[in-house]
């Protein structure tokens, strides 16, 4: 989806003056990818379509504030469509404040042999059967490589909170993937 300096300035400035060709061309070169990247963080095609739709009003309505200098306009967009996926997120789902982890949590480990027999639709189809408070907290860590800091101050959770619904995600991610693709097929249904 590389963009030429040129192209990319045309379809802003298209943008920046309401064109409505230019901010059609813009949805159809950005479209598949961002809906993606909803549906990482809302695992329900509609909730994914409200975000990616409500990302591309708040996209043209702040076209303005892109700086090239700070980065690529993909980049721009993903971000503005993940804090969206998350605003939405935080509407449809109460985190809940659990109890401390000791801060020697166990680290858990998929064995290489279960990574062989994994294609990207198990484990994202296994990464959408958690709950969608683990299902964020454990996206934006791994990810989006965001730290439980800044997790906490996205979601409005604790720290703690957050490395509890990591260390959650990670343990049900792991029974899941332990099983045969038949028997993931199964639970999903």
């Amino acid at each position: 989806m590389a963009l030429s300096k040129t192209q990319q300035n045309k379809l802003i400035k298209g943008c920046l003056s309401n064109d409505r060709a230019s901010q059609e061309a813009l949805y159809k070169l950005f479209h598949s990818d961002m809906l993606r990247v909803c549906y990482t963080y809302l695992n329900n095609r509609e909730l994914a379509r409200e975000a990616l739709n409500s990302g591309f009003l708040k996209v043209f309505q702040s076209i303005g504030n892109f700086d090239d200098r700070k980065g690529n306009l993909g980049g721009w967009i993903r971000k503005l469509m993940i804090h969206t996926s998350i605003d939405l997120c935080r509407k449809e789902l109460v985190f809940k404040q659990i109890v401390p982890l000791n801060d020697e949590a166990e680290e858990i480990f998929i064995t290489p042999n279960i990574l062989e027999r994994l294609h990207f639709e198990d484990i994202l189809a296994s990464i959408h059967t958690l709950p969608y408070s683990m299902q964020t907290v454990f996206n934006l860590y791994i990810l989006d490589g965001l730290t439980h800091k800044e997790i906490s101050e996205q979601l409005g959770i604790s720290e703690v909170t957050s490395r509890w619904h990591l260390s959650e995600a990670k343990k049900k991610l792991k029974a899941l993937l332990e099983d045969s693709p038949e028997e993931r097929r199964e639970k999903r249904i």
